[in-house]
């Protein structure tokens, strides 16, 4: 049995900690923050409850998987939902359309409101993102990773690397195969899931297309949280030690190794092994103090951070027509956005594409005469005055004034709340970056812009021996699903007790 420390309580903390004490190891989880959940984060205030992260979970089956195989079932723990349509895309010209749940529904969907040919290109597409997965799904998400030289290995035929082709991007790969402009705007949005640009973001981005359409799209009854509140639950079962409101502040290492951390109060709990959940780079340029951990610094400081996001949250009056969990209003010029995000002059968006999550769901609002949105909009991290690729987001009335802004954007696409605001709370990068230590407030670690980028992310060994990482900014990456399945790749790693 290994005495294991787990810093930070995000949903790759939580599960490897579940997962390693269900291995029979003794463990103990430091989050700095009063509750458990990390980005999963929730905000309740007169009656009305909004999840403050991620909106819909996919990949559902990793999470049956976590439960299943650490002693439970994850349908006991929370309710699932389907949301259908996924999402409801508002394109520049007007034009909506509903994406449906089910994949069979896809095509007819695409070929009612795009035409037989857009919905044609769209189907040839996600068979190539099918290709995809088969080469980087389960060889490459669900294994350790050291880099392109480890994926080109995996491909079972120079035909497999061909498929992969690091080296294009995905908008590449749109515009090669998708006539439809709106179709290749839609296919762009995916880059954004890993907080990147879809200019510079390896093709095999595409893949998500896949997983997403395949596997589905699914709400938690009550709200992501809940999905964070069980698993929590759940480690305490399995009997890990959860100390909230302890911050540590360094992770101890010797000769040998890791051999335990130092908290923010001056508390040193002793280890064997240290499992990260915090930011890669907050890691291994303020937590460990060791000469092993320069090279993964050195190689960090080489990419680009991910996107952040700047978040309005409002509590309407009265009920919206033809209501949608998942909005999407894209805007006239989609390169603007990106330049705003990752140019040489990085600002706020001023016309940024607009994400609206409305679940109804009873449970997240006072009565059925009001609702409970979450907005957001891609933003660059915070930064001090001056700092390159950043912006000041705590400078006077910045946060009020972009949120006016966004309202008036989502009015001038016709989707005009105005009217119905009761009140409105912001959430800015810098709001994240406090909450969270991730730094800036990048939401996925470092961004996939370029094929090293994308597939050099932190090991989730460490050079430090007994030191791991899990989570978004380590191998495979951010998103619910990814983060479960880098704690499946570290605790394999380590081992039962």
């Amino acid at each position: 049995m290994a005495r294991v420390i787990v810093i930070g309580a995000g949903m790759g903390g939580l599960a490897v900690a579940a997962r390693l004490a269900a291995l029979g190891h003794r463990v103990t989880l430091c989050e700095r923050t009063a509750a458990a959940g990390g980005k999963v984060g929730t905000y309740t205030r007169d009656g009305f409850t909004f999840d403050t992260g991620p909106s819909l979970l996919t990949m559902p089956h990793v999470y049956e998987e976590l439960f299943a195989e650490t002693g439970a079932r994850l349908r006991d723990a929370v309710d699932l939902l389907p949301v259908d349509p996924a999402f409801r895309y508002r394109f520049p010209d007007g034009t909506e359309l509903d994406m449906p749940h089910d994949q069979a529904a896809v095509g007819p969907a695409l070929a009612d409101v795009l035409g037989p040919d857009a919905a044609a290109d769209w189907q040839r597409l996600t068979t190539h993102a099918s290709d995809l997965w088969r080469v980087v799904g389960r060889p490459v998400l669900e294994q350790p990773l050291a880099g392109l030289r480890d994926l080109a290995g995996r491909a079972t035929a120079i035909r497999d690397l061909v498929r992969v082709a690091p080296w294009r991007s995905l908008r590449t790969l749109g515009r090669t195969r998708l006539r439809d402009p709106r179709l290749r705007m839609l296919l762009d949005r995916y880059a954004t899931y890993t907080g990147s640009d879809p200019r510079r973001a390896p093709a095999a981005l595409a893949t998500i297309v896949w997983a997403e359409q395949h596997f589905g799209c699914w709400y938690v009854r009550g709200g992501l949280r809940r999905l964070a509140e069980a698993l929590a639950d759940h480690c305490r079962e399995l009997g890990v030690r959860v100390l909230l409101d302890t911050e540590v502040a360094q992770v101890n290492t010797t000769g040998s190794g890791a051999s335990g951390v130092t908290t923010a109060d001056g508390r040193v709990l002793p280890a064997d092994i240290v499992v990260c959940d915090a930011d890669a780079r907050h890691l291994y340029s303020r937590l460990v103090d060791d000469p092993r951990a320069r090279r993964p610094l050195r190689s960090l400081e080489k990419t680009q951070p991910s996107l952040s996001g700047f978040v309005v949250l409002l509590a309407l009056r009265g009920r919206t027509p033809r209501p949608a969990h998942h909005r999407v209003l894209f805007p006239a010029d989609y390169d603007a956005e990106f330049d705003a995000l990752f140019g040489n002059r990085t600002r706020p968006v001023a016309d940024p594409t607009v994400y609206v999550s409305a679940p109804d769901d009873s449970t997240l609002r006072p009565d059925d005469d009001h609702e409970a949105w979450f907005v957001l909009v891609n933003a660059p991290r915070s930064g001090p005055p001056g700092s390159p690729g950043t912006v000041d987001w705590d400078a006077p009335g910045r946060a009020s004034a972009y949120a006016d802004n966004i309202l008036d954007v989502m009015a001038a696409r016709g989707l005009d709340v105005r009217h119905r605001v009761l009140w409105r709370e912001t959430r800015t990068p810098a709001d994240l970056e406090r909450a969270t230590a991730a730094p800036g407030g990048a939401i996925y670690g470092s961004s996939s812009n370029g094929a090293r980028a994308a597939f050099l992310r932190p090991s989730n060994r460490s050079p430090v021996p007994g030191v791991f990482l899990v989570g978004g900014s380590a191998h495979p990456g951010g998103g619910l699903p990814l983060v479960a399945l880098s704690a499946a790749i570290v605790a394999r790693q380590i081992g039962p007790a």
